[in-house]
């Protein structure tokens, strides 16, 4: 049986397209079902106030910098989106004197404007962001040299390179409404992908890259970054891809609530939890990774219930 349209957008694959049975149970999922979704290689954590868990999302910069030596070289790879915990960790190295000199950090993604990556100079610009609620913040002789911090470029040549030979700990990211990490959209139905989505292996061999947007992620980055002006967004990003994840040795996803939806961070860890990857859902592909870790503020997850406004 042929895979259901978009109900959001027919040229593209995403969510709406999975099976409607899934789809249901997802939605009635609670909060103490979602803390049993817990398996071998998942683990799900719950935080009852923002505090403790901005907190803990800062933490995890700690603990992964702090494992870094001359002979060891060790990094993490963050977003933009939450931002929240980023001048939490600039506050927390001062405190603690820690030194990054052998420290990296690989930045998740940014704008792309007619086949070029945006300056920090542009309004959106995430190299910007995490420069000034983060690294600009930390101590001059604490902070790691330029050379130990990389961003995506349209040539992604240097940026991949910068992967190897460094351990990289962590990658810690945010679920977008069309359920990726970083900007894996899913991508248009079309050509040989009209009738089915990628296959996972096929979507997990991509490596950094220039996309296409979906409409619902250009949707979203207006929502949280632009006051809703969709046509200061622009329409294609560059991203870490999939190939960088999986030499991350974990992959934790912070759900603060106002990022995706109740149902969104429903799913997305139903479908990891039960094993179900699906390109059309690329959060789902984390189902494959060895140690993945989905963190949620209580407050946020809410209930499916249907409420009208």
């Amino acid at each position: 049986m042929p895979r259901p349209l978009s109900t959001i957008a027919p040229e593209w694959w995403d969510y709406t397209t999975l099976d409607a049975d899934l789809l249901a149970d997802a939605a009635r999922l609670t909060a103490r079902d979602l803390e049993q979704l817990s398996r071998p290689g998942f683990e799900v954590v719950m935080y009852d106030t923002l505090e403790e868990f901005f907190l803990a999302e800062a933490l995890e910069y700690i603990a992964a910098w702090r494992q870094a030596t001359p002979d060891n070289p060790v990094g993490l790879c963050g977003p933009i989106g939450p931002t929240e915990q980023l001048p939490l960790v600039a506050q927390l190295v001062n405190a603690l004197d820690l030194k990054l000199h052998d420290a990296h950090f690989w930045g998740m993604d940014e704008w792309c404007i007619d086949g070029r990556e945006v300056s920090p100079d542009h309004p959106l610009s995430f190299e910007r962001a995490d420069r000034e609620l983060c690294l600009d913040r930390i101590r001059p002789e604490l902070v790691m040299a330029d050379s130990n911090l990389h961003f995506p470029a349209a040539d992604a040549t240097a940026y991949e390179a910068s992967w190897e030979g460094v351990r990289c700990a962590l990658m810690q990211g945010g679920q977008g409404e069309v359920k990726h990490w970083a900007f894996n959209d899913p991508p248009r139905r079309c050509g040989q992908y009209a009738d089915a989505p990628p296959t996972p292996a096929e979507y997990r061999a991509l490596g950094t890259r220039q996309v296409e947007l979906h409409p619902l992620t250009l949707i979203q980055n207006a929502r949280t970054s632009g006051a809703g002006n969709i046509p200061l967004v622009p329409r294609h990003a560059l991203t870490v891809g999939p190939k960088q994840t999986w030499l991350a040795e974990q992959v934790s996803i912070w759900h603060p609530g106002h990022h995706d939806n109740p149902f969104g961070v429903r799913l997305s860890a139903l479908m990891i939890s039960r094993g179900i990857a699906d390109a059309s859902l690329p959060m789902s592909l984390l189902a494959d990774h060895p140690n993945v870790k989905f963190s949620y503020w209580r407050g946020g997850i809410k209930s499916c219930d249907t409420e009208m406004h």
